[in-house]
């Protein structure tokens, strides 16, 4: 990999991470549900006029815009809400390559290797010291609400395996227009009226900011460079960058809000990492078995002499 797109990828997992700050700081402002509403109305627009037609048939569209965008954000918002630290959030949502392995074995048929199987047992026993750690300090309900959050995740990788699109951008953006109403409407119904209309009329540069970084900044361009890399890269050169989420999620909770990491948590989080590392490891190729002329040569050619005359 060229060192600008290096840079590129280092510098979108440095944007993903930061993320779970912003959001905390955004749930001061809105609701969790009409801040994810927010989100994708602003990720949507005006870009869906610029992206062209969508390029995927619409029941992707729809499917992964209702299980990433409603489903996924909308659990990540209440738990954070909640109370499930911005920084052991971006950790814990890295368990979405443990969901995905297993969504793509009961909906593919993809077999994991052993490799894998052994990756998804460490990251799970990370998940377990993580959540030993927030019980000890913060809400459980919470902490199972981002685990939920991760696995709707693992269910949206596979539905856009299944998609295909071969234009990540395009079908990011369409896939924004989904969740806005769905949102919107469970707003109105479980947080209420006024309270959302109090979060809209308070609205500040503060919150504004908030909704442009978490919409136009991790979504529009955080997508859009990530799947330019994958244009130019392998996936599993790409992929493994996104093990750089919590480290930037965890570093930028406790440089800007203050939350403390406890040794337990960086057990847990070496765990975590080690494990989807090792989850996120492409299947090793097996060399095809020769031909059958090349194992089995044919016997050499007996010449045979001609008969001799008689007398």
């Amino acid at each position: 990999m060229r060192p600008a797109h290096l840079t590129l990828a280092v510098l979108v997992a440095a944007v993903w991470g930061v993320n779970f700050t912003v959001v905390e700081i955004g749930l001061d402002h809105f609701p969790p549900l009409l801040f994810s509403a927010l989100r994708f109305l602003a990720a949507a627009l005006p870009a869906v006029f610029f992206v062209g037609r969508p390029k995927v048939a619409w029941k992707w569209i729809v499917a992964v815009g209702l299980v990433l965008g409603v489903a996924k954000f909308g659990l990540l918002f209440v738990g954070m809400d909640a109370g499930m630290p911005a920084g052991l959030s971006s950790l814990v949502l890295q368990i979405q390559a443990v969901f995905t392995a297993v969504v793509a074995a009961a909906a593919l048929g993809e077999r994991p290797s052993r490799v894998r199987l052994l990756g998804m047992l460490v990251a799970l026993a990370g998940i377990a010291v993580a959540a030993v750690d927030e019980g000890a300090s913060g809400p459980l309900g919470a902490f199972a609400l981002v685990v939920a959050a991760a696995a709707c995740w693992g269910a949206s990788n596979v539905l856009t395996r299944k998609a295909a699109p071969a234009d990540s951008l395009n079908f990011m953006v369409w896939v924004s227009t989904v969740p806005v109403l769905p949102l919107l409407a469970l707003s109105l119904l479980l947080e209420g009226p006024s309270r959302d209309l109090a979060a809209l009329r308070a609205l500040d540069w503060q919150g504004a900011g908030t909704v442009v970084y978490v919409a136009w900044i991790t979504t529009v361009f955080g997508f859009g460079v990530w799947g330019f890399l994958l244009r130019h890269h392998p996936a599993s050169t790409v992929a493994p960058f996104s093990l750089l989420v919590p480290v930037f999620g965890m570093s930028s909770a406790a440089l800007f809000l203050g939350e403390p990491v406890s040794p337990l948590r960086w057990c847990a989080a070496a765990l975590l990492v080690g494990g989807v590392a090792l989850t996120s490891l492409p299947p090793r190729r097996v060399p095809p078995a020769p031909p059958a002329a090349a194992r089995f040569p044919a016997p050499a050619a007996t010449t045979r002499r001609p008969a001799g005359r008689a007398g």
